[in-house]
């Protein structure tokens, strides 16, 4: 029995991505992603013009007339989402939780792809890959995909690795993204595109994003809360690090303890970043408190601008 305020919450996304999927991002998107090649379709008669390198010989010869082969773009792909469901996601100061938006971000891809009648799976992972859903299509898949993100509960709290006891608590301790970038490249037997959907507080999954890159068309897809980079002035306070479960108790007041905690931030961000650079890979941030579809639309503006001029 699904509980009323996940249908509820389904509902308004379906209405939501789906119109959105329709308007803002149909164009670029099939503008932006390459099919999986070229498939033959008919021969026809030669005009003047045509490559010569395309005429099929042995027709030709059968009939006494020049005939060139004709081939057309195979169009159907396949979407892989790749989410990252681990305790930090649960965090949003903004419009919403990251849960929450990575939800939209999966419904308004996974809406685009099946309108251009790609098909659409997915990997939910926290420190372990939880649950894999088979590429499919249709729009009953797409909101299965959905259900599966907003109605998630976790197999297990999983073991935080014991540390000195004066060492901070490790980014993202709860957090896997080798094991399910693993788990794309050991599923997804096809080149398919990837949508790598997480904050990205995790440590160890470089060479496994590398591996997966050189196989599919990556895309990180960043969530981001304006509170991950910079913290308030609201004097003392207590944090809690949702992956470690450990607290911590700071002087927000104290101007230093902000520009050390925003340098740490930026530090990593740019470590990031660079990462994303030197694979070559495109990537998206979406901030929990702004639009998710404008980046996705510039995303694929950018690739459409891109394979034109190739």
């Amino acid at each position: 029995m699904i509980p009323r305020e996940l249908l509820a919450a389904l509902r308004t996304i379906e209405i939501h991505t789906a119109r959105l999927a329709n308007e803002n991002l149909s164009g670029t998107y099939t503008s932006s992603f390459k099919g999986q090649g070229l498939a033959f379709r008919e021969v026809r008669p030669y005009q003047m013009g045509d490559d010569v390198r395309s005429i099929d010989w042995n027709v030709s010869a059968r009939m006494n007339e020049t005939f060139v082969k004709v081939f057309v773009e195979e169009r159907e792909m396949t979407v892989m989402l790749v989410v990252d469901l681990s305790p930090s996601e649960r965090f949003g100061t903004q419009r919403a939780p990251k849960t929450r938006v990575a939800s939209e971000v999966a419904a308004l891809l996974a809406f685009s792809a099946i309108r251009n009648n790609d098909r659409v799976g997915m990997i939910l992972s926290t420190n372990q890959v939880e649950r894999i859903v088979p590429p499919k299509k249709g729009e009953k898949h797409v909101m299965r995909v959905v259900r599966e993100i907003l109605g998630f509960e976790p197999r297990s709290a999983g073991v935080v690795a014991a540390r000195a006891p004066d060492a901070p608590p490790p980014l993202g301790a709860q957090t896997d993204l080798k094991t399910a970038l693993e788990a794309l490249v050991g599923v997804a037997r096809r080149r398919s595109i990837a949508f790598v959907v997480s904050d990205f507080f995790a440590q160890g999954y470089e060479r496994a994003l590398a591996v997966a890159a050189r196989k599919h068309d990556v895309i990180p897809v960043v969530l981001v809360d304006p509170r991950d980079m910079e913290l308030p002035d609201v004097g003392l306070a207590t944090f809690e690090d949702l992956e470690s479960g450990e607290s911590v108790l700071v002087d927000t007041s104290d101007p230093h303890v902000r520009a050390s905690y925003a340098d740490a931030m930026k530090k990593l961000a740019l470590a990031r970043s660079q990462a994303f650079l030197k694979l070559g890979v495109d990537t998206v941030e979406i901030r929990t408190g702004g639009s998710f579809v404008k980046p996705l639309r510039d995303l694929f503006a950018r690739r459409a601008r891109r394979m034109r001029t190739r």
